[in-house]
């Protein structure tokens, strides 16, 4: 069953250029359409600046789409309002990039963790606190380090603690925006690991943002590969990273590290730098930097289309 169903959801930030001032349109979400089912991971992969949080945050309306529509369980949540925006808050949550950014450094972890509790009205302090206690322990801290504070944890514990602060409401769908991309390599496998059995025991529904594409493959269903504000490519993780059909994802996994020494890769390597969001390309916005562009690719914007069942790709060459 369908969660979440986004479609053409754009979001374009207005800013002054230049010495006098001149006002010009960033667009960092450009028509991206999508969905997600219940129980399963999508991945969101790209280039830093592709437009992957921007796109996380005007999911969960933490700021405004300039237009598009965001269905949740069938219902457009595009124009909530007041205590339907705050209802819709408990079913809707995200773990955010940086650990120690994201937790009050003045609160102790019960503080943190009650916060969104008292906010929505739920139980006594005495109920309060024996959720966040069994919480504590499905994310592997002890209940005697509630009284503790963030700066007195490590990365991956705090991120430990961001996942509990957004599971505490009970939610049904987490936007991950970089979640274990601050933290050491062998943190972030334990950090993945819980992330799953969580999912599996809390029925949860990720939206995987990562630049990352190992760690996506480890953690996702499904793949969306975004280049400037744009999905270029969306198919299952297997189907991907086994046959990618879009010259950016092809550039994507040749870069991806091979742990065997021996087994060779031909690496693709893509000439030039992202293009600003700023004065994007005309036509397909990858053809300034595609192996494979013509004269066409200058002027027709490619539509994201099915080539193959499950395997959406938006490019007039494949």
């Amino acid at each position: 069953m369908t969660l979440l169903e986004v479609k053409d959801l754009k979001q374009h930030f207005t800013i002054n250029k230049g010495f006098l001032g001149k006002k010009t349109t960033v667009k960092a979400v450009d028509g991206v359409s999508f969905s997600v089912n219940e129980g399963e991971t999508l991945g969101i992969v790209g280039e830093s600046g592709c437009g992957k949080s921007s796109l996380g945050r005007s999911i969960l309306r933490l700021i405004e789409p300039t237009s598009g529509e965001i269905k949740y369980k069938g219902k457009n949540i595009t124009d909530l309002k007041g205590k339907d925006l705050k209802d819709l808050r408990k079913e809707m949550q995200i773990v955010f990039q940086d650990p120690f950014a994201s937790l009050n450094p003045r609160n102790t972890v019960r503080d943190i963790l009650e916060a969104p509790l008292i906010i929505h009205g739920v139980g006594n302090r005495k109920q309060r606190l024996e959720m966040i206690e069994n919480l504590i322990g499905k994310i592997g801290l002890r209940k005697e380090q509630l009284s503790n504070f963030p700066h007195e944890f490590s990365g991956g514990q705090r991120q430990r603690i961001g996942i509990a602060r957004a599971l505490t409401l009970n939610p049904k769908l987490i936007i991950a925006d970089e979640p274990v991309s601050a933290l050491d390599v062998s943190v972030q496998s334990q950090v993945l690991n819980l992330m799953s059995s969580l999912q599996e025991e809390f029925g949860l529904s990720y939206v995987f943002i990562s630049h990352d594409l190992s760690v996506v493959q480890h953690i996702s269903d499904r793949v969306a590969v975004m280049y400037l504000g744009k999905i270029v490519e969306l198919a299952e993780v297997d189907e991907l990273y086994s046959n990618p059909q879009h010259p950016y994802t092809k550039a994507l996994l040749s870069a991806v590290p091979v742990p065997d020494p021996k087994q060779k890769r031909d690496r693709i390597i893509l000439q030039g730098d992202l293009p600003s969001p700023v004065n994007q390309p005309t036509g397909c916005t990858f053809h300034t930097r595609c192996p494979m562009a013509t004269a066409e690719c200058k002027t027709i914007v490619p539509e994201l289309r099915e080539k193959s069942f499950g395997h959406w790709t938006a490019c007039i060459h494949v």
